[in-house]
């Protein structure tokens, strides 16, 4: 029997849990938080304010936003008028947030004040950006060319506090897109499209309350009627990225409650207070470089925090070391550890579980229901070969990368019929059917849940005077997963000296996100290229990790 096709739309869940549950708790940081009444609201302000501004059916709205609860606000609003939300990297320079908002063709941007002077400096650059919403975060005043969130956000043009539901004339639907942006493997910034319907059934499947798939927005009033408010969940990494933009959306399609943290810097005290403070059901990070901070606090301070209310806590992104995890365990035993393997292309890759009785091996997964791991000519790895293979997610997988089929092409295949997202993560097959983790089979760089392209750092290197060559490439990091570390040959003739490594640091800086520069540089006598060019990436890395003092 052919199973009925789902129409899931997170406006219409949102909008349900709003109408279910008005006075439950939505949104919190610091001092202040949104009931969901309060929240959907002025998301309807915030939407009927951008039909106001001439959207088009699915254009595209960016979100130049550090983690507050007007990001997730805004993306209520962009859901309920059919368009369709674009995370922006906050780190990005000038180029590369260029590039990005012409790349997805945005029509309006939500910014905090702090990046007003930068997009001052870029505007002319974009001219397909019609409208600027500016999120006071006291640092500046609103400019001139930008309108005032809050301002949009309390106009109750209603009149009665209430109001009649925001739609657009052209509705919204399952195939309304969210569009995620990566850095990936080439570069530049990607967008990969996800259905709305897709995402929704596979972030269900994976919650702590899950609705029947078929049920629709109806199963939702109904559980939400029986069961209440859902969970506390504070995502301590970046709603731009997906592991903390798409755990939120799950929590809030649960009718739980986003927590988060007020400082912009990640404090392992101020997580663990709010956790306390909060009662904070789940937790969601990025790997070790924020597991080993709370576990050093942890340690420093026995005793100081009451962690009863934590569940459990969620890894995605870097691989969580089985040290740290037994560690965090030594401190709240009847937590649940879970290291999520996935990717903005394949959501539930795999995954570990760790409890009090035992923390499972670093780079240990098993294999989600969907996933196959196959040889170079598309058979599957038999469990216990020891051979390698590409990771391959069939099921419910993005429709591809916007605007560029030839990547599109290279990532989603059909094979035997069906179609499959193949990111290019290999791994081995243990008997058992667990998989072991190898990486990418790019040379592409993972540090602290940021992907760097090495050509990308490479290119901003060789435009420092007086430098011929220059090749990165990523080396163990017991915090970050991976340090860039570049190798730079001098021009001929370049006195000794002349350029220093606290140079070429900064000089990537100035042209590329921070995360990007490396931390070591290398001088060499040469690369070492081929004759055609091609450089040894493999033995540049041996030769940095042994000039660091690391193993691989």
């Amino acid at each position: 029997m052919t199973k009925a096709m789902t129409k899931w739309n997170f406006a219409d869940v949102w909008e349900a849990v709003a109408e279910t549950l008005p006075e439950a708790p939505a949104l919190t940081q610091g001092s202040r938080t949104q009931s969901w009444k309060e929240t959907d609201h002025r998301a309807d302000n915030l939407a009927r304010w951008l039909l106001g501004a001439g959207v088009a059916k699915q254009d595209k709205v960016a979100l130049y936003l550090y983690n507050c609860p007007e990001y997730l606000e805004a993306t209520f609003a962009i859901f309920k008028v059919g368009l369709v939300p674009i995370n922006t990297n906050y780190r990005y320079a000038d180029d590369e947030l260029a590039y990005l908002w012409e790349n997805a063709d945005a029509v309006a941007v939500v910014f905090h004040g702090v990046f007003a002077e930068r997009i001052e400096g870029i505007r002319e650059r974009i001219p397909g950006i019609r409208s600027w919403l500016w999120v006071d975060d006291g640092t500046a005043a609103c400019p001139s060319w930008a309108v005032p969130y809050e301002t949009v956000a309390t106009d109750d043009a209603a009149g009665d506090g209430g109001g009649e539901r925001v739609r657009a004339p052209w509705g919204r639907g399952p195939d309304d897109l969210n569009l995620l942006y990566t850095g990936g493997t080439t570069g530049m910034p990607k967008g990969v499209m996800w259905r709305q319907d897709d995402l929704f059934a596979l972030l269900n499947g994976s919650g702590f309350r899950k609705y029947d798939e078929e049920s629709g927005v109806e199963g939702v009033r109904q559980s939400l009627s029986e069961l209440g408010p859902g969970m506390t969940l504070l995502p301590a990494c970046p709603l731009m990225h997906g592991t903390g933009g798409f755990t939120a959306i799950e929590c809030l399609s649960e009718g739980g409650r986003v927590v988060l943290l007020a400082s912009r810097q990640f404090d392992a005290v101020e997580l663990l207070d709010t956790v306390e403070r909060e009662k904070v059901n789940g937790l969601i990070i990025v790997g070790d470089a924020f597991g080993k901070p709370i576990l050093a606090a942890l340690n420093a301070n026995p005793g100081r925090w009451d962690l009863s209310s934590l569940v459990g806590i969620i890894s995605s992104g870097v691989m969580w070391s089985e040290e740290t995890k037994q560690g965090l365990l030594g401190h709240h035993p009847t937590m649940l550890l879970v290291d999520a393997f996935s990717s903005s292309e394949a959501l539930g890759m795999g995954s570990s579980i760790s409890s009090g009785a035992s923390a499972s091996k670093t780079a240990q997964f098993t294999l989600g229901p969907f996933v196959r791991v196959l040889d170079p000519d598309g058979n599957d790895v038999a469990p216990g070969s020891a051979q390698p293979g590409v990771l391959a997610l069939g099921g419910r997988i993005p429709l591809g990368y916007y605007k560029d089929q030839a990547k599109t092409d290279a990532t989603f295949k059909t094979i035997g019929g069906a179609r499959y997202s193949i990111p290019g993560d290999y791994a081995e097959v243990r008997e058992d059917g667990s998989i072991h983790l190898l990486g990418r089979g790019s040379v592409v760089i993972n540090t602290g849940g940021e992907k760097v392209y090495p050509e990308e750092v490479e290119e901003a290197i060789k435009t420092v005077d007086g430098v011929l060559d220059a090749v990165a490439v990523g080396i163990p990091n017991d915090r970050f997963g991976e340090e860039i570390v570049a190798a730079v040959e001098l021009a001929p003739g370049a006195p000794e000296g002349s350029v220093s490594e606290d140079a070429i640091i900064e000089h990537v800086k100035s042209r590329l996100a921070s995360y990007k520069a490396p931390r070591r540089v290398r001088f060499v006598s040469t690369i070492g290229r081929s004759p055609s060019g091609k450089v040894d990436y493999g033995r540049i890395r041996k030769e940095s990790a042994a000039w660091v003092g690391v193993e691989l």
